[in-house]
């Protein structure tokens, strides 16, 4: 993790250096991104108080000046907030990249693993038909309480989704109760309530392949298909955790199709059971 910090750091501070040869426009430009690549760094590389302070400042920012019960609105704080401070959302470019996602995939079941203040939350609950439903995984009860709060700011309500607050191991095998919303027999019925159809995994990358283990080992992924979105966090090169998950992927192309990078840091993988393909 120190070596990875280190990296990290040092890429935010090449942006820094190129300034010292630019000028007008450009240069504006360029100092946006270097501040964005900074604060981002800020919150990765901090401990857990550092991340809890994050946190709550961007809690206390959005709930005070967005527009209560206009998901639109939160999101829009929410990006407002992460041009001059530090923070772990999305942002808007990856935002819209999920967006379209979810448009293309229109999911029923959706699963998120690592909540951050409930940013990513928002965008998908958004874009859920009326029958739809989102579980989300916190580790951290500070996190999960903050988040939760922002979703209902935004004007969703329980019966659209549910934050556990415990880690993505507790979580898993736990699951299957939580996915089941009213129309539950009607879903078995017409074959669309047989698990998750897109996860987002942008928790701790250590726990990615041995969380997508156990997806597949209580068979909570849809046999007809599940999106699975991989956030990597420190840019162009992957961890040692996100390298080993793609080795996993690849060497199963009866179940893992590895659609590539949509965003810097979002991965689309597909996922299709190989008894489907029977």
């Amino acid at each position: 993790m120190l070596w990875e910090w280190l990296a990290g750091t040092a890429l935010c501070l090449v942006p820094a250096a190129v300034l010292l040869f630019v000028s007008g426009r450009n240069r504006v430009q360029l100092t946006a991104l270097c501040r964005g690549l900074l604060t981002r760094a800020q919150c990765l590389a901090g401990g857990s108080w550092q991340r809890q302070v994050c946190v709550t400042s961007t809690h206390a920012f959005v709930f005070s000046r967005c527009t209560h019960g206009k998901a639109r609105s939160v999101l829009e704080t929410f990006d407002l907030y992460a041009k001059t401070n530090p923070s772990l959302s999305l942002g808007p470019e990856t935002g819209m990249c999920l967006d379209e996602v979810m448009r293309r995939v229109s999911p029923r079941k959706v699963l998120e693993l690592g909540m951050h203040c409930g940013y990513s939350s928002i965008r998908m609950l958004r874009l859920l038909p009326p029958a739809g439903r989102l579980v989300t995984v916190e580790v951290d009860p500070r996190t999960a309480d903050k988040g939760e709060e922002l979703i209902l700011v935004a004007g969703f309500k329980y019966s659209q989704f549910q934050v556990l607050v415990c880690s993505s191991a507790e979580a898993i095998p736990a699951l299957r109760p939580h996915l089941g919303g009213e129309n539950e027999k009607e879903e078995e019925e017409d074959g669309s309530g047989q698990g998750l159809e897109l996860v987002l995994m942008d928790h701790d990358p250590e726990q990615y392949l041995p969380d997508l283990l156990a997806l597949e080992r209580e068979d909570l992924l849809s046999p007809a298909g599940c999106c699975l979105l991989l956030v990597n966090r420190w840019g162009r090169r992957p961890s040692g955790a996100l390298r080993s998950l793609l080795e996993h992927l690849v060497a199963r192309p009866e179940s893992y199709s590895v659609r590539g990078r949509i965003q810097e840091d979002l991965l689309e993988v597909q996922y299709r059971s190989d008894r489907e393909s029977i």
